[in-house]
């Protein structure tokens, strides 16, 4: 497997735990407006006139380092090489992006790229739940190899027989068993009313299944009830996880249920914000997370909201697997140093870095790494992920068989 695959194993393993900045409002007046509008394009015409000279003086001000000055002209001197003496035509265009995405994996941090218009578009409809139509499956890297970890019910994948266990390994008969997650995903996702043959490894034998996408339900939280006990699933922490989170926990509390199951397990994260909304519904006003960064610029600590956790007074169990990551991590954690939940399953992911999107020109976006994230007892989970309190595995076998010893487990607490 290549460097570049090794990396994708990491960037789609998760998704990601995001920062926004807190934004204030303010009314203003006609007048005020017009002056400010002004002001304002005369300060940044003196930016832009003077952004390198800005960056060296304020940058370590602004959440940033003084950049380092760096000659290009090598760089330069390989592509005018590349370009007279290649066999063949190579695009301006996509030389820039590459040496763009090369210059970001100089970093070193899986977590750490660079992503064209495109890809961007792609990256924010995936954060969002936005798949259009496809197949029906969650997969993710096991082995090196890209798996399926479920299918969904009602959707095509399950009623053709595709199992939790399966290898990716075609698409239209192209070897895709070397792409990342997310290039994988592409190839499986298309227009509704399309068709894919997928061929997938199972036991050491192809097996080839002949699918038609359909649209997708992709909610990232809903709700079942085993007798008093509510079953509360949170898929991804999205814009909307926070208000879908809250109002079930209300369903919850006016049905009268005794117990509350949050099941987190292949929730690889989302927005910190949305985090902490739903660790609200058990803390209230308590910090939650800490996040701290080497420049102390982006440090920030993370509260619950107050007198708003609906579900404080009932007992609760989370169920955490390998695939339970990042935002869904923070929650997780932080029901844990409180001992307001019992957790069940396997070692979460462990992924304790935070993340911002930087929008450059032309809609590229450059997602780097801005500081670590810790728990309430100040513990940062990176690379380590959390225990839980009761270790109890499912294998594919029980997937396939729809068996949830990790469900049950939690069920008899």
């Amino acid at each position: 497997m290549t460097k570049q695959r090794e990396e994708n194993k990491f960037k789609n393993e998760t998704r990601d735990l995001y920062y926004k900045s807190p934004a204030s409002e303010k009314k203003v007046n006609l007048t005020t407006t017009i002056i400010v509008s002004a002001i304002t394009l005369a300060f940044g015409l003196l930016i832009g006139l003077n952004s390198n000279t800005i960056l060296n003086v304020f940058g370590p001000y602004l959440g940033g380092k003084r950049p380092t000055t760096v000659d290009f002209s090598s760089l330069t001197d390989l592509y005018n090489q590349l370009t007279s003496k290649y066999d063949g035509s190579i695009s301006p265009e996509k030389a820039i992006q590459e040496a763009k995405r090369g210059m970001v994996n100089a970093a070193g941090d899986p977590y750490t790229y660079y992503m064209t218009a495109s890809e961007a578009e792609e990256f924010n409809k995936d954060l969002n739940g936005d798949v259009g139509a496809g197949i029906g499956v969650e997969i993710g890297q096991r082995d090196g190899l890209v798996k399926v970890l479920r299918t969904t019910p009602d959707n095509p994948a399950r009623r053709a027989g595709i199992l939790a266990g399966d290898i990716i390994y075609k698409a239209d008969g192209e070897d895709i068993s070397g792409l990342s997650v997310e290039e994988v995903a592409k190839k499986l996702r298309g227009q509704a009313g399309s068709t894919v043959v997928l061929t997938v490894v199972r036991n050491n034998e192809e097996k080839e299944f002949t699918l038609t996408r359909e649209t997708i339900n992709n909610v990232s939280v809903y709700t079942e009830y085993k007798g008093d006990t509510a079953i509360l699933t949170i898929t991804r922490f999205d814009e909307n996880t926070g208000e879908l989170a809250r109002e079930k926990a209300q369903e919850i509390v006016n049905r009268g249920s005794k117990k509350v199951i949050l099941d987190l397990r292949g929730n690889g994260g989302g927005y910190v914000s949305s985090a902490k909304e739903v660790a609200s519904l058990w803390i209230s006003g308590d910090i939650i997370m800490e996040q701290k960064s080497s420049s102390g610029f982006y440090n920030q600590k993370y509260y619950a909201d107050r007198d708003k956790a609906l579900l404080a007074n009932i007992k609760t169990v989370v169920l955490v697997n390998g695939s339970t990551a990042s935002a869904s991590e923070i929650v997780a954690g932080a029901l844990k140093d409180y001992d307001r939940a019992t957790l069940i399953g396997e070692k979460t992911y462990g992924k304790g870095s935070v993340q911002t999107l930087e929008t450059l020109s032309g809609g590229e976006v450059l997602r780097v790494t801005i500081a670590k994230w810790y728990t309430p007892k100040g513990v940062n989970i990176n690379k380590e992920g959390i225990t839980p309190d009761k270790e109890v595995e499912r294998t594919f076998d029980q997937i396939n068989k729809e068996e949830d010893p990790q469900l049950d487990a939690a069920l008899a607490e």
